[in-house]
């Protein structure tokens, strides 16, 4: 993705539960309102093809075949359905193997700029967010990745977006206007003192703490003012919030206050998102929010 942040190439993966049907439905939303080509993508993963060999036996190589042919038609399946309901002609892609090896491949040869999955799942996205498989696929992934929780009924309308003054903000706030360019944008950073706890273990007097968290909360509007002016992001389509307290906890909080339909986070950065897919932060969003969730490298 370029410094504009727009969107060329759309990446959806289905195992063809429900959940991922949403995630198909909402990249054909962006891909169409970009303008970017549609990729789908079904693993027939490592694990569940050895065993059945072992049930199949001497039979195995014609039920996988069988199996690879029905996994073709459903995909096939699929892209007629976007291109009756959504007019979007999608490129449908099989992959076997392990799981993360063959996304690794697919997403080195495609290339999508933005790769979308459901939240839930039936087979390798069973446990998609919660589980160690989701975990390592999405800290594998080097490009934005958007996990969809809702029914996809319309564009995103508002767009929450946590910043922490990293060299991962500004691309998160434009990569929001690539993805929703028509939504209200809010920006969020969550403070606090450093050392606030010990300070006041130690003893220091509560009226010097909160003289830190008004300094410390005067320098954070006007870091996230420039930012926001550096992003091109214009007064009258923001929001800016500048709260104490810590982090994750405010990222689902606002969600709902501010009726934000999707977080985009940077993957990268320090403070309250740092090692993102790693840390509780991320965890905790994922698994609370209740919209869907970019994350972007």
């Amino acid at each position: 993705m370029n410094n504009r942040s727009t969107l060329g190439r759309v990446l959806a993966l289905t195992d063809f539960s429900a959940p991922a049907r949403r995630a198909v439905d909402r990249a054909a939303m962006l891909a169409l309102a970009c303008g970017a080509r549609l990729d789908l993508l079904h693993v027939l993963t490592g694990g569940a093809i050895d065993r059945l060999r072992r049930f199949a036996g001497a039979d195995s190589a014609h039920t996988e075949q069988r199996l690879a042919d029905a996994a073709r038609a459903q995909l096939a399946q699929v892209g007629e359905s976007l291109q009756r309901q959504r007019g979007i002609t999608a490129e449908a892609h099989l992959g076997q193997g392990a799981l993360l090896g063959v996304l690794d491949e697919q997403l080195n040869r495609l290339a999508p700029d933005l790769t979308v999955l459901g939240a839930r799942g039936e087979s390798y996205l069973r446990h998609a967010i919660l589980g160690s498989t989701a975990e390592r696929m999405l800290r594998k992934m080097s490009r934005p990745t958007l996990v969809v929780k809702q029914q996809p009924h319309e564009p995103y309308r508002r767009v929450l977006v946590p910043v922490d003054f990293s060299a991962a903000s500004l691309p998160a706030i434009r990569l929001a206007q690539a993805v929703a360019p028509g939504a209200e944008i809010v920006l969020l950073h969550a403070f606090e003192v450093p050392f606030e706890s010990k300070l006041q273990f130690a003893g220091v007097d509560d009226g010097v703490i909160e003289g830190y968290r008004q300094t410390a909360r005067q320098e954070a509007v006007l870091q996230l003012r420039d930012l926001a002016e550096d992003a091109g992001c214009a007064s009258g389509s923001r929001v800016m919030l500048v709260l104490h307290g810590p982090a994750a906890r405010h990222i689902v909080e606002q969600q709902q206050e501010q009726d934000c339909d999707l977080i985009i986070m940077g993957k990268h950065g320090e403070g309250m998102i740092e090692a993102l897919l790693l840390g509780s932060v991320t965890k905790h969003v994922l698994a609370e929010s209740q919209g869907d969730v970019l994350v972007c490298a």
